[in-house]
Formats: structure tokens, C-alpha cells, sequence
């Protein structure tokens, strides 16, 4: 018997930290809609007209308020993993379209889902988003095969996640040998990945981000308050003690740059669209011909 794939992301952990965070994520969630903001800047060169679009990982549903005015006239899913922040999302848009009905958004379909089994039928979507949530998945090339499946022939997906620099200084200023961080793919991967699961012209790039802090303490209380938390398997489940505090906090006070602590960000980005199969589900080759008109 084939034993099980190795599980190093606790989902059950996942959803916990994200219901704790429901209702502060839209307070402390500045670079999650920074990233939001400069990946629809990025759709400014990208030709696309969807009848339906999918917010992979849509949380409290900043990114469906977004995706509806750039395309008035498609369909809107959001999907996402924690039934609570979907809850926070549907109060919102309802809230919303009260104090704003000259807005007419449609009511948007919310699915408590995960990411690799959206019950959702093939070839359905135009446009697969997904802001910020990759990195909490055990294995993202799943989601990337369910996000072939679901887009349509000449579909986009577009994505951000957070790369390996991502949060290096917390790392480096535990000397404990616990794992204190969210486990992060290096983009070079996720490329590979994309061609695996038969995406066409995937294109992959990555900037740094630094955010600061006025100490160690307001960094993880920004983390819990998005639920930002490590949330991997290997993690240390008991509290740390007074000494190993201790000496993060010095080691991380060592880095401080004009009394503020940075924190790295890589941000990883992400496109790719589905090309027309070239081989039959039995492993025959597609040849497409053109016919062209004759002329005498």
C-alpha cells in the first residue's frame, strides 16, 4: 500500500487563524490590498473580456469589490477557505450595497471550499484570481491543476504569493530550532509548476517590500490580527520561553534602522494562460488545419 503524501501546512490550523482574524483582518490587511492594487495595475496590459471570474482565496472580499468594477458585466465567485472570513465578506458587500445602491453590485456567489476541489464545472471561468493565498497550501501545484480544469480555452489565472525572503528577519532571530514562519516557494517552482499542469507562456516575476515596526511584539500582533500565523506542521506548540524571547527580541532589536524594525516581504507574481489542448485525453496528438480560400 502507497503510504499518504508527507502534510507539512495544518489546514485545521489555517482556518483557525483566519476565524480568530475575521473581524480585524480589514484593519491590519494594508499589504494584502497593496498587493491587490498592484496586481489589477497589472491587468492594464492584459486583454481580457471574462464572462466569469473566480477570487481563489477571496478572504473578506476586497479584491471581488475590485475584479466588479474593472468588469461590470462578468459573473463574480468568490472561494476561500474560512467559512468566517466569507461571513465578514458577505456583511460587507451587503453593508455596502445599503449605504450605496447606486452601485448595483450583484449579489456574489461565496464557496467554502478548498483551493485543489472547487465544485465548480470545467471550462467554467475566464478569470482565476487569487491575492495572497498559495502559501497556505500544503501542495499549490493541486490548485494549479483544479485551476486548469476550471478555466475556459484562452482563460488567464493571475497570482501573488509570498516568496522564500519573505519574513527572514523573524527567522534569523530565533535561535531555538523551531519553525516560527509560514513555509515559502521559491518562484522559479512555481513556473515549473504552471508547465506541469499544462499552462501556456507562464510568466513569473518577484519584488521586495519592507515593512517596518516599532518592535517585535507589534510585528506578531500584525501577523495574528490577519491571521498570519505560522500555521505549519513542524511548529513549535507550546509557549517559548522567557529566555528564548528574550534573545529574539535582542537579536531582532540589532536590526533597526532609524528606531524601526524592517520586516521583508518578497512578493512573488504570477500569470498563465490555458492554451488548446495539443493531445487527446488518450495521448494522440492534435493537428488543427486552416483552411484557407483558393483564389483563380
Amino acid at each position: 500500500m502507497k503510504a499518504p503524501p508527507a502534510q507539512f501546512v495544518d489546514q485545521r490550523q489555517v482556518r483557525r487563524s483566519f476565524a480568530r482574524a475575521a473581524p480585524t483582518y480589514d484593519e491590519v490587511a494594508v499589504l494584502q490590498r497593496e498587493v491587490g492594487s498592484r496586481m489589477l495595475a497589472r491587468l492594464d496590459y492584459v486583454r481580457i473580456e471574462p464572462q466569469r471570474v473566480l477570487d481563489l482565496g477571496c478572504g473578506t472580499g476586497a479584491s471581488l469589490t475590485a475584479l466588479h468594477e474593472r468588469y461590470p458585466r462578468a459573473l463574480l465567485v468568490g472561494a476561500d477557505l474560512s467559512e468566517a472570513m466569507l461571513r465578514t465578506s458577505k456583511a460587507q458587500r451587503s453593508r455596502l450595497r445599503w449605504l450605496l445602491p447606486f452601485l448595483r453590485a450583484p449579489e456574489t456567489p461565496l464557496l467554502a471550499a478548498d483551493a485543489a476541489f472547487l465544485p465548480l464545472p470545467p471550462k467554467s471561468i475566464g478569470l482565476l484570481w487569487s491575492n495572497l493565498m498559495l502559501h497556505w497550501l500544503d501542495d499549490p501545484l493541486a490548485a494549479f491543476r483544479e485551476a486548469h480544469r476550471l478555466l475556459d480555452i484562452g482563460g488567464l489565472l493571475m497570482f501573488s504569493t509570498f516568496g522564500p525572503d519573505t519574513l527572514k528577519e523573524l527567522r534569523a532571530s530565533f535561535n531555538d530550532g523551531q519553525v516560527h514562519t509560514q513555509r515559502f516557494t521559491d518562484m522559479h517552482d512555481y513556473g515549473d509548476m504552471l508547465l506541469d499542469c499544462g499552462f501556456s507562456d507562464p510568466v513569473m516575476d518577484a519584488e521586495v517590500l519592507t515593512m517596518t515596526y516599532a518592535n517585535l511584539d507589534a510585528l506578531l500582533a500584525d501577523l495574528r490580527l490577519s491571521g498570519s500565523t505560522c500555521a505549519m506542521r513542524a511548529r513549535r506548540r507550546s509557549l517559548a520561553g522567557r529566555a528564548s524571547w528574550t534573545a529574539a527580541r535582542a537579536a531582532y532589536a540589532r536590526l533597526a534602522r532609524d528606531g524601526r524594525l524592517p520586516a521583508t516581504v518578497e512578493v512573488v507574481y504570477g500569470h498563465a494562460w490555458k492554451a488548446p489542448p495539443r493531445k487527446t485525453p488518450d495521448g494522440h496528438a492534435i493537428v488543427r488545419f486552416d483552411p484557407q480560400q483558393r483564389t483563380r
